[in-house]
């Protein structure tokens, strides 16, 4: 692997602001070329990716996804489905209809789903492109799909924002490498990688906020797992068909 690639991977940041310029259209195809080149499990390809121009759709969808007004802003955005439609459909013109609710289906139009996209975002960096990744559609699933129209066996996961920055933010980082690594089995948790990833977080926040934020990572935790998180989102797979057998 080169150093440009290696550099590329670990310098990806979230990018919120962007310029007007816009995208070509041949690079954005180029873009999810690169995205249908992932990985996918048995060649399901279980993705659907809906690229959103019109502006009422558009700030529908910001105001969807918590008022990220950068879903607005950005020259391209794009919502990224787990398709199982299609595939669904060849079963049903070959006489075998698709198993209902298998949670397995769902597990790796999901992964499949991630995987492109990721390519997708890597290629977009390599081009000078920055993005974000919007998991805020989520929070209203329904009414982002009654938008773009998604029928049964398919459900919105994320946007991802693209465009050219306006901005340079700072690297967040990451754990530290062993506390992630392990070998041959799960390894219990070190207090002392945490507590150094702590630190290293309260420096970054800092920095960010220009002293006004005063965060570790390890706090963060209660605020993202110590509570419910989208729950309406069991009942709404289920009405689009995945019930997780």
């Amino acid at each position: 692997m080169s150093d440009d690639v290696l550099k590329l991977l670990q310098s990806h940041r979230s990018i919120r602001k962007f310029t007007d310029q816009p995208i070509k259209p041949d690079l954005l195809r180029t873009l999810i070329r690169s995205g249908q080149s992932a990985a996918t499990s048995s060649n399901l390809q279980g993705v659907s990716v809906i690229r959103v121009r019109n502006p009422e759709t558009r700030a529908a969808m910001a105001k969807h996804a918590g008022g990220q007004a950068y879903v607005e802003e950005a020259a391209e955005f794009l919502v990224f489905c787990a398709d199982l439609n299609r595939s669904g459909w060849c079963c049903e013109q070959l006489g075998t209809p698709m198993a209902e609710g298998m949670t397995e289906h769902f597990i790796i139009a999901t992964v499949d789903v991630a995987l492109f996209a990721q390519n997708v975002v890597v290629a977009a960096e390599s081009e000078g492109l920055g993005i974000c990744y919007i998991g805020g559609l989520r929070n209203n699933p329904v009414p982002v799909s009654e938008l773009l129209a998604l029928p049964e066996h398919v459900y919105p996961v994320f946007g991802l924002c693209l465009g050219y920055p306006d901005q340079d933010p700072e690297c967040k980082p990451r754990l530290p490498l062993d506390a992630v690594l392990m070998e041959e089995h799960y390894q219990p948790v070190n207090p002392e990688l945490i507590a150094e990833y702590d630190e290293v977080m309260r420096d970054y926040y800092q920095r960010r906020t220009h002293g006004q934020l005063n965060r570790a990572w390890s706090e963060d935790m209660p605020e993202l797992l110590g509570k419910k998180s989208r729950p309406h989102m069991k009942g709404f797979l289920g009405s689009k068909g995945f019930t997780f057998q």
